[in-house]
């Protein structure tokens, strides 16, 4: 079976102004990665429209709604902090969601190994009914309800190795046992929550912060130690990785300062977990990362050991 990628040109159209490290360039580099013979087995698909009933599983309809109204139909409009929405936002939001839940579809029933998803704009920081950090849909929180909703999945494990904490992703499934979240992230940095201390009221959250200048010993350990033992004991049917590549030490944004190895190795070791708990089944969706460059390496690194199942 095959790694399958999942993007779609509306992406592009999702515009977030001059300067802004949340940009189309981001998916353009990607693609053009993408585009070498390494990939050539690599099997590709246009994310479908918005599936509305898989959206209602995380978000509720009075949130979709709001965020439909405020559509502008030009300029640039800002809804919450840090988030910038156009008027080719809304079919930029339409195809992520439905690009996920196909990856998703795709991957339960064993017509690819596992998934990469790369959409914008991402999802982590946003909340059951609240945009913010970039977000406004929880991809990852999508993934794992669509997984038990539609395919009888008991357990899901989310693992964000993003620089920034998921606080969305952890408030949506606080109260959850059927879902573990679990994420390495630099601390302190937006948006300010993701303290050891913070397990869930069903003990299913999972967090390791590190500090600035952790290097790959740091991030390397962190996951052995508390991260993977915890999602190996969980036994997920799915895993789905919350793959962002802010991490990265040319990356403007945080300061973890890990290299492109460190992906390729922690992508490895879910993969190991995932062969022996979940049928090797991964979906990864594109969180953030963003200085080019280094967002295509590690990107490429990713989806290559995905691409090695």
């Amino acid at each position: 079976m095959t790694t399958l990628f999942m993007s779609h040109p509306s992406c592009l159209d999702h515009d977030t102004g001059p300067g802004h490290p949340e940009r189309a360039d981001r998916i353009r580099v990607i693609e053009r990665t993408f585009e070498s013979e390494i990939f050539q087995m690599l099997h590709r698909d246009l994310a479908p429209e918005l599936d509305y009933d898989a959206l209602l599983r995380v978000h509720p309809a009075e949130y979709i709604e709001r965020i439909r109204a405020a559509m502008p139909t030009e300029g640039l409009v800002d809804i919450a902090e840090d988030v910038v929405i156009s008027p080719g936002t809304w079919e930029a939001l339409s195809h992520s969601v439905g690009g996920t839940v196909a990856a998703v579809d795709d991957v339960m029933r064993g017509l690819s190994k596992n998934a990469f998803v790369a959409m914008r704009p991402p999802g982590h920081h946003a909340e059951t009914a609240r945009p913010m950090g970039f977000c406004i849909f929880n991809l990852a929180a999508i993934a794992a309800r669509r997984a038990q909703t539609a395919h009888g999945a008991e357990r899901v494990a989310i693992v964000d190795f993003d620089v920034h904490h998921g606080n969305g992703t952890q408030q949506i499934f606080w109260s959850d046992p059927s879902v573990l979240y679990a994420s390495t992230h630099q601390m302190p940095l937006y948006p300010g929550t993701g303290a050891l201390g913070e397990c869930g009221a069903c003990d299913t959250i999972v967090n390791a912060p590190l500090p600035e200048d952790a290097g790959s010993k740091m991030f390397r350990e962190a996951m052995e130690t508390r991260i993977l033992p915890r999602v190996e004991a969980f036994a997920p049917d799915l895993i789905v990785i919350s793959a962002g590549f802010d991490g990265h030490r040319f990356d403007p944004v945080g300061g973890l300062h890990l290299e492109v190895a460190d992906f390729s190795w922690i992508t490895n070791r879910l993969m190991d977990i995932a062969e022996r708990r979940a049928n090797g089944r991964i979906v990864s969706v594109l969180e953030g990362g963003y200085d080019l460059e280094a967002l295509a390496r590690c990107a490429s690194a990713h989806v290559q050991t995905l691409m090695g199942a």
